[in-house]
């Protein structure tokens, strides 16, 4: 299976870069952290809706996305809301994750990832999304466990290539009930390097991974991805660690990244005014500080099919 991408999703990558070549794509698809982040207990975190979602979303791609290249959104609170209503703008463009929020678990502990309803290749595109998102768990020393997750990237990775769209697929790893702490972030580097070679295998034209933990790990990442362009994600981290993160990263064969917790977990809030002004004057510097990360580096253009 060929990872080279086609024109058409050559192009659609081409525009979730910024003009450095780079992908600076803006991350803020998720439902469960973010309200989390809202709220502290598991009642208050139940009163916030799609709606009061929708508004954090619109304010984060108003005040901070519109300055990034890209910007990563779900289809259920955010779009196409923030399509309709304006706010996203002409220049920015739009991921659309096909991740429903959480995961199932079988009777062995193993992680299922789901899929929002009804959003697929041609809805991303309806949408007017430039490309999508996938984003499943893998436990590559453990292949009993990747079985499902592995037949919904196969899936998602033949639609889209019917509708001739560009997809990114981000892989994450998790530890098992009971697993020792020590011993799974010791083994996670090569939990990393493995989920990368998985999604390879399955088709991946553009990868979004955590960061593996260390200049060779990243530097076997690119090993394995060859000409696929990988994006670095914050994982949630605090933002100096991120931006060490990501040089790390990009000297070592990355192509981006697709940060979204980094760079407004302590500025979204349930006072809008409030979360507003934090957005634009504090997010909005952090996102500079990573483009002039980008900038310090030569681009790497993947050869279209």
């Amino acid at each position: 299976m060929s990872n080279r991408m086609t024109t058409a999703e050559y192009r659609g990558y081409q525009q979730i870069c910024g003009t450095n070549g780079r992908m600076m794509v803006v991350a803020c698809d998720q439902r469960g952290a973010m309200r989390k982040i809202l709220a502290a207990t598991p009642e208050e975190q139940a009163k916030i809706d799609e709606r009061k979602l929708g508004d954090v979303k619109s304010d984060i791609v108003a005040y901070l996305a519109n300055a990034a290249s890209c910007v990563l959104l779900d289809p259920v609170c955010a779009v196409p809301r923030v399509v309709d209503e304006g706010v996203l703008g002409r220049d920015t463009a739009l991921l659309i994750g096909l991740d429903a929020s959480g995961w199932d678990t079988d009777p062995s502990g193993y992680r299922l990832s789901r899929l929002v309803p009804g959003i697929d290749a041609r809805r991303v595109r309806e949408l007017g999304g430039t490309g999508g998102k996938l984003m499943v768990y893998l436990r590559p020393d453990r292949p009993a466990a990747n079985t499902h997750n592995i037949q919904l990237i196969r899936d998602c990775v033949a639609d889209f290539a019917k509708e001739d769209l560009l997809l990114v697929v981000e892989i994450l790893t998790y530890a098992f009930e009971g697993e020792d702490e020590a011993e799974y972030k010791a083994n996670f580097g090569r939990l990393i390097e493995g989920c990368a070679r998985i999604a390879i295998d399955e088709g991946a034209k553009v990868l979004k991974l955590p960061f593996p933990g260390s200049a060779a790990s990243c530097r076997v990442i690119s090993d394995i991805a060859r000409d696929v362009p990988w994006a670095v994600l914050s994982a949630g981290v605090d933002h100096e660690t991120f931006l060490g993160q990501v040089k790390v990263a990009m000297e070592n064969g990355a192509s981006g990244v697709i940060a979204g917790r980094s760079l407004w977990k302590d500025c979204i809030s349930i006072d809008r005014e409030e979360e507003q002004r934090r957005l634009a004057n504090v997010a909005t510097p952090r996102l500079r500080q990573l483009q002039a990360i980008l900038d310090g580096f030569a681009v790497r253009v993947p050869e279209p099919a």
